[in-house]
């Protein structure tokens, strides 16, 4: 490349960074006018006009009026257009494929969930796209189907749209991404569905306007996405906050990963039904039958102080409590969301959690730490919402969105 196509290209790329600036401030200030956008950007008022103008034209932006405080002409101020534009999100589950046809707004307009009935590569993809094509031709008038999102547990490169390695399924190294967008021509995004959802309760949920915190997930397994300084830690391979391969006990049950006692052999669901039907099967005494047991159950009689119920969620308050006081030590966060069925639980289960946490970590980091259950509980897709907004505020999506409004115009 010569030096003028070089000017030229970093041309090119300062206005795409510049239109993505822009729209992130209305997407998370707005209503806002084109004054304050210039002041809080630090971008000429040209400039502004100019990159607002090439987002109304595209539909992503809009006017409203907003009432002047002194009378007269109501100031005019600018917010990002939401319904028109969806996406599919999807996460794939251990068992079941849940997926939602959603605006920018995070409004779900339609919602299936798939039993799987195969674990491998292919069997996967089919899931996926026969799922995915039900909502293609699914848009209104003025509507736009934007990008698919896909989560799951285990780890992904979600540069790449990679699957590195999957707890549930045989897709190790699987181009995920590249398989599904060569089927639908709609960018693609994957991530860590635990990651994708600590994003979400920063744009919609119980983290909004936090800036550090932790997000702890337990289901089948036991995992944590991380907020610091507002921004989702990521490590070398854009994975981070694998908390449930801790070890907790050296003599304990060996794990899907290997090793023996990680935390999620004795906080997840499945380990917390099987010590409850052991000490059952022991003969202690309570209320609860060994042979209809589940976690909702289990959190049903702990709130009802059934002995084994409630030593059990105790229990698993001591031992997530233990994690959790290397990780405030670690990350100093102002709020823990606990996300997961365990949470029904919460008047047993947060007390130990916190005694756990105030007895090993330090003082003034433990001190106005706040414990919390997650906005979003059992709301998968929600993920997705996630990496579809932050695609759209760090400019990748945006300028495909634009490609695809003046393809069709």
């Amino acid at each position: 490349m010569n030096a003028r196509a070089e000017r030229v290209a970093n041309h090119e790329l300062l206005k795409q960074v510049n239109a993505a600036l822009v729209y992130r401030l209305i997407d998370n200030q707005g209503p806002i006018s084109r004054v304050d956008i210039a002041q809080i950007s630090a971008l000429a008022p040209a400039s502004v006009t100019n990159i607002t103008r090439q987002l109304m034209e595209h539909g992503l932006i809009k006017e409203v009026a907003l009432q002047a405080s002194t009378g007269g002409r109501p100031a005019i101020s600018l917010t990002t257009e939401q319904a028109a534009f969806l996406f599919i999100s999807c996460r794939l589950g251990r068992e079941e494929l849940q997926c939602s046809l959603m605006d920018l707004s995070g409004t779900i307009h339609q919602h299936s969930v798939t039993q799987l009935q195969r674990h491998d590569a292919e069997g996967i993809i089919v899931a996926l796209s026969q799922a995915i094509s039900q909502y293609l031709h699914s848009t209104k008038l003025g509507q736009h189907i934007i990008a698919i999102a896909i989560t799951m547990a285990g780890l992904v490169d979600p540069e790449t749209g990679t699957v590195l390695y999957s707890p549930n399924h045989q897709i190790a190294n699987l181009e995920l991404a590249e398989e599904l967008r060569s089927l639908t021509n709609l960018p693609v995004y994957i991530g860590n569905d635990t990651r994708a959802l600590a994003l979400a309760e920063t744009y919609l949920g119980a983290a909004k306007g936090c800036q550090d915190f932790i997000l702890v997930s337990i289901h089948h397994g036991t995992g944590a996405g991380i907020i610091s300084n507002g921004q989702l830690l990521l490590g070398k391979n854009r994975n981070v906050g694998e908390i449930g391969h801790i070890q907790i006990d050296p003599f304990g049950d060996q794990c899907h990963c290997g090793n023996f006692g990680c935390l999620e052999t004795l906080v997840a669901n499945k380990a917390i039904v099987s010590q409850t039907k052991a000490l059952l099967e022991r003969g202690h005494n309570s209320r609860l039958d060994k042979d209809d047991l589940s976690i909702d159950i289990i959190c049903k009689a702990a709130l009802e102080d059934d002995p084994i119920a409630t030593q059990i969620i105790r229990q698993t308050g001591n031992h997530l409590g233990r994690v959790l006081a290397i990780m405030v030590n670690l990350f100093n966060p102002e709020k823990i969301l606990l996300a997961g069925e365990i949470v029904q639980s919460a008047p047993v289960l947060f007390p130990a959690l916190l005694q756990q946490i105030q007895r090993q970590s330090l003082p003034n980091f433990n001190r106005e730490l706040q414990l919390e259950k997650a906005h979003f509980q059992g709301q998968g897709t929600m993920g997705g919402y996630a990496l579809i907004k932050r695609a759209l505020h760090a400019n990748d999506l945006l300028q495909q969105i634009m490609q695809q409004i003046d393809d069709k115009q």
